[in-house]
């Protein structure tokens, strides 16, 4: 499964390049429990074909009901279901939570500037720094600028809406094991872009993970040519530390926001002095690695470290602490 913020400009670009009139839906803002979070997108045709998620569901399936009646015929427009936010309510539909979501709904030509703004945004998605989408509130055309390295996915101000695209969420697994095969499956289900890399043939002809690629190099040569950008989490599965180290040495040079290791508290503290010693890193580079990996679940089967790997890495990315409620 590809990213879904992927699937859903590549599925915009497909059905504006056939004529026909998109439905851009951004979530802005959310209050109470939601599956989904601000920045999420949906797109939709006029006939209710659709890609992309906003809720569980209901939402899903008011809109576009109300799309194929021929609502939202303004350029622009904020919606809002459920009972609190800044956009007045405009449907009958109670989230289950008992709280509200806030949409950006834009109405897309089929044209070449929406060609254009598309392929801007999935080049963001491919690529290594974020944009800002000015999305100015009269219907004048959307445009782009420069994001700081952090910040909230959406930004008011007087007049427009500014959404944050950024890079799709990279897993580099370093080396095959049968951790790595259940963490690539794992991190596939979550939407992340999943590169594995190997040199070991044999290892490489029984990985076997959908959707994955393999890279048949050292991670450490792929990491240090430029594979990791700050949507990504490098981890290292294999206890082997000939593949390992050398990845975490390369990886903490980069600005991937995750960054950790498999092994016991005792290998761990022997890793940290080789490290030091033979990689020459400083005490805030070794700092930077999660080692041991992992959230501490009790894990002992592959699918339970893998499953504590990517918890923690999710709790990363999401700005938790490791005792969060």
């Amino acid at each position: 499964m590809r990213h879904l913020d992927l699937q859903v400009i590549e599925g915009a670009l497909q059905w504006a390049n056939q004529g026909h009139r998109l439905w851009l839906c951004t979530v802005l803002a959310t209050f109470g429990s939601s599956p989904r979070e601000p920045g999420a997108m949906l797109v939709a045709r006029q006939d209710g074909e659709s890609l992309g998620s906003l809720s569980g569901g209901c939402v899903e399936e008011d809109f576009l009901e109300r799309l194929r009646q021929g609502e939202f015929d303004e350029p622009v427009q904020q919606v809002r279901y459920g009972g609190q936010g800044a956009a007045p309510a405009s449907s009958r539909v109670r989230l289950p939570c008992g709280g509200s979501l806030e949409l950006l709904v834009e109405r897309l030509e089929p044209d070449a500037a929406t060609l254009t703004h598309l392929e801007v945004v999935h080049a963001t998605l491919l690529g290594r720094r974020s944009l800002i989408r000015r999305v100015p509130l009269d219907g004048r055309a959307a445009h782009f600028v420069a994001a700081e390295v952090a910040g909230p996915s959406i930004l008011r101000q007087e007049g427009l809406i500014g959404v944050r695209i950024g890079p799709a969420l990279r897993l580099i697994i370093a080396g095959i094991s049968p951790v790595s095969q259940a963490c690539a499956s794992f991190a596939s289900s979550l939407g992340f872009e999943v590169i594995v890399c190997d040199p070991r043939d044999k290892a490489r002809q029984e990985f076997m993970v959908p959707g994955v690629e393999v890279q048949a190099v050292l991670p450490s040569t792929f990491i240090a040519s430029g594979g990791c950008h700050a949507a990504t989490a490098v981890v290292a599965l294999t206890h082997d530390p000939r593949i390992d180290d050398l990845a975490m040495i390369e990886a903490v040079r980069t600005e991937a926001f995750y960054i950790g290791v498999m092994g016991s508290r005792q290998t761990s503290c022997l890793r940290e002095t080789r490290l030091r010693r033979s990689g020459g890193l400083t005490s805030e580079q070794v700092a930077r690695i999660h080692m041991p990996i992992g959230l501490g679940l009790g894990s002992k089967t592959p699918a339970e470290i893998a499953l504590a790997v990517m918890a923690d890495i999710v709790r990363v990315h999401r700005g938790r602490a490791r005792d969060a409620l």
